[in-house]
This record gives structure tokens, C-alpha cells and sequence, in this order.
């Protein structure tokens, strides 16, 4: 059964930053889908799609990797 987590990144400010967001994010094990709604100079936000429950730790880590940051509010959404 597929699972949807859904969270914003700070910092986007291209389609080239989401083709690194996205990338890092498909190849957490388990990804079979990333969704990125690109708004510039704000918080974008994301839509991973997964076979499995994927760790806030685990993402928080990828979009790193990436350059960028997930919006702090304590915990993903």
C-alpha cells in the first residue's frame, strides 16, 4: 500500500532546484513518485510518494544532500 507524506522545502528558487530535490528524494529506497510545486523565494511544496513509511530523519537528510532545507514547524507534515 502506497504512503503519501507531505512536507515544504525553503530555498527552491529554479527547475534546476527541483531536479536536485527531486532526485535525492527518488532515490530514498522505497520512492516511486515526487511531486514539486516550485514557489520561488518561499516554501515549496512536496508530495513523496512511497511503498513504505519513509523516517522524517530520512528526508530531512536527502533534501540536504540537495542543498536545501525543510521548512521547520517540528515535524514533517
Amino acid at each position: 500500500m502506497s504512503q503519501t507524506t507531505t512536507f515544504s522545502v525553503d530555498g527552491m528558487t529554479c527547475g534546476n532546484c527541483v531536479k536536485h530535490v527531486t532526485e535525492e528524494l527518488t532515490a530514498l529506497p522505497g520512492v516511486t513518485d515526487v511531486q514539486v510545486q516550485l514557489v520561488t523565494g518561499g516554501s515549496s511544496p512536496v508530495t513523496v510518494t512511497s511503498d513504505a513509511p519513509l523516517s522524517d530523519e530520512s528526508i530531512a537528510a536527502a533534501v540536504d544532500e540537495a542543498g536545501y532545507a525543510v521548512t521547520p514547524r517540528g515535524s514533517l507534515l
